[in-house]
């Protein structure tokens, strides 16, 4: 009995679709890091959502990712056009199985929003985004914010006591 529960297929659900958004945030941070984008996951925004993947590249620019492991879940999210107000480049991140023939309808903006496809190892990036500038002001508050997040999740994680100090962010 217990031989054949060890064989079963891993079963469908929360924890099945938390791994597979792991998998594809570490895959997108790989591909980031050997192009000079650096990013954290999870990032709180002003206006009180939270980006699955927030970076900056060299030049200061300012990259989201917004990761979606699920056809129901793509469909299913109608606050991602938020996050295009903190950032200058705007991705969906996806799984390799996930079908992405949607984000060509209107609704999801391809015109505005790239397209990365990752797994835990590695990704592609399989329609740019364009550029969409923040104004400078905006883009300096996005990046001092993702620096002070950086900074105390670094701090917090070589001493724990220094979660409770501070402001948050």
């Amino acid at each position: 009995m217990l031989e054949s529960a060890l064989t079963l297929p891993p079963s469908p659900g929360p924890a099945a679709e938390d791994r597979a958004a792991l998998a594809v945030a570490r895959g997108i941070s790989r591909l980031f890091a050997r192009n000079d984008i650096w990013c954290l996951s999870e990032m709180p925004l002003r206006s009180g959502r939270r980006a699955d993947l927030m970076g900056v590249d060299a030049k200061g620019r300012v990259v989201i990712v917004e990761i979606k492991v699920s056809r129901a879940d793509l469909l299913g999210d109608d606050k991602w056009p938020d996050y295009m107000a903190h950032c200058d480049r705007f991705y969906w991140g996806l799984p390799p199985r996930l079908d992405r023939a949607c984000l060509d309808d209107a609704a999801f903006l391809p015109h505005a929003c790239g397209v990365i496809v990752a797994d835990g190892y590695d990704a592609e990036i399989v329609r740019p985004a364009p550029a969409l500038p923040l104004a400078a002001a905006r883009r300096r508050v996005e990046v001092e914010r993702l620096a002070r997040a950086a900074l105390r999740r670094h701090l917090v994680g070589i001493d724990p006591h220094c979660a409770t100090w501070g402001a948050g962010g």
